[in-house]
């Protein structure tokens, strides 16, 4: 039985993606191993959001074949979808795969392995391409699911490149959902996270996101669901009405901001303004006890002047984010930032991610503090030495130190301590 290992970089919806050709590799006979392990083949699932990632992707792919130099590496996911001339100079990759052809593994491993030539296979979007298929019963031993409910984005904001890698919106069939449920549930999964790349603009027969959080809640099993990433100007009134009648909803917001500047915003290509981010933030916390709101926020944008990151700075502190991603921008080939006038230094970008990041961590303890003496029900994940670990349903990091293995388990936690990363809690 030949090995395969996966090494996946990048967002929620890699993980996913990685699952599905772990599952087809799986039922086409291969045994899944770690990727520390010795395997016959090693996939790298890429991811291209910034120049960082592809970077990490390129090492990645040298790293395993200069370590495994006799075993089969392939290169998949969104750096070669979106860059497939940068994929192709990757010698290291004996074949190379974008984000349309998962399923196809297994037949393009048995081509190699029979020609023994090198397999470029990387078949562009096409509009009104169809969602991509598939349904996932296991998540590599993880106490959460996720399932990749859409893909696709039409926003074209002027830094991404998402848009090439991933194609357009496209969103997974009710009943797919619901047959996915069932097989999670039947396989343990207490909580499933929904996940895609613009997650608000789900959109099935007429089906919304609050129609597929309602669909995965259905299924007795399910104790939790929860969504991943958000786009503001998605999020209308009624949505937020149905969520808050679901019990198993979980409170936790993710809404890209990437900045507090309407003039950065603009020039972004973002379609919400400073205020109208503010009053979505109040109407979360007012429909949602206890509920956060965490954030993407992107310094050194081409032009962003002095002024316009104390600004970012000010709405940050005045939405009070209970956790942010900061991240210097980063110069996307074919995107229109790359050749936009104002390209900030790196070390104006570095100094301004360092001070936006200090912010964070700030907010981020004193959103811990605020905990202390509150009751939650967590959900344990991991037990590591004295301490069991797990979230609450707005994904409050919590440990409790006993030697009782609680993974898996929903225990209900009085918070007791703040610490810089995480609370403690005693279980009751």
């Amino acid at each position: 039985m030949m090995k395969a290992a996966f090494y996946t970089l990048g967002c929620k919806v890699n993980q996913y993606e990685t699952e599905l050709m772990a599952q087809s590799l799986k039922e086409a006979g291969y045994k899944i191993v770690p990727h520390a392990e010795e395997a016959d083949i090693y996939i790298i699932n890429s991811c291209t959001v910034t120049a960082i990632s592809n970077q990490k992707t390129r090492q990645s792919v040298r790293a395993f074949k200069r370590k495994h130099p006799e075993c089969i590496t392939i290169l998949a996911g969104c750096m070669s979808q979106a860059y497939p001339e940068q994929a192709e100079q990757l010698s290291e990759a004996d074949i190379v795969i974008g984000n349309t052809e998962h399923k196809q593994l297994p037949a393009l491993i048995e081509a190699y392995l029979r020609e023994k030539e090198r397999i470029l296979d990387i078949r562009p979007h096409e509009a009104g391409e169809a969602f991509e298929s598939g349904i996932i019963s296991d998540f590599s031993g993880k106490t959460r699911a996720e399932m990749k409910i859409e893909d696709g984005c039409n926003r074209f904001c002027a830094y991404c490149a998402i848009p090439y890698a991933r194609g357009r919106v496209r969103s997974k069939p009710m009943e797919d959902i619901r047959s996915e449920a069932a097989r999670l549930a039947a396989a343990g999964y207490k909580e499933i996270v929904l996940v895609g790349i613009n997650l608000s603009a789900y959109d099935a027969g007429g089906a919304d996101i609050a129609d597929a959080v309602n669909a995965v809640a259905q299924e007795e099993g399910i104790r939790r669901v929860r969504l991943g990433s958000l786009e503001p100007d998605h999020i209308s009134d009624d949505i937020l009405a149905r969520l808050a009648a679901e019990e198993k909803f979980c409170p936790q917001f993710h809404i890209s901001l990437q900045s507090g500047c309407d003039t950065t915003l603009k020039a972004m290509n973002r379609h919400y303004t400073a205020a109208e981010y503010t009053v979505l933030a109040g109407k979360l916390r007012e429909r949602f006890a206890d509920c956060t709101i965490t954030t993407d926020i992107m310094v050194g944008f081409p032009g962003e002047s002095e002024e316009d990151f104390a600004q970012s700075m000010a709405f940050a502190r005045q939405i009070g984010f209970e956790k942010m991603h900061v991240f210097p921008y980063s110069v996307r080939e074919g995107t229109r930032a790359a050749s936009m006038p104002g390209q900030i230094p790196k070390a104006v970008k570095a100094a301004r991610a360092k001070e936006m990041g200090a912010l964070a961590q700030e907010m981020r303890e004193q959103f811990f503090r605020a905990q202390i003496g509150k009751e939650y029900e967590v959900l344990f994940e991991t037990k590591k030495g004295a301490y069991n670990t797990g979230h609450t349903k707005n994904y409050l990091p919590v440990k409790v130190a006993t030697e009782e293995n609680l993974q898996d388990s929903i225990r209900t936690v009085r918070i007791t301590a703040a610490g810089k990363e995480d609370c403690s809690g005693e279980l009751l």
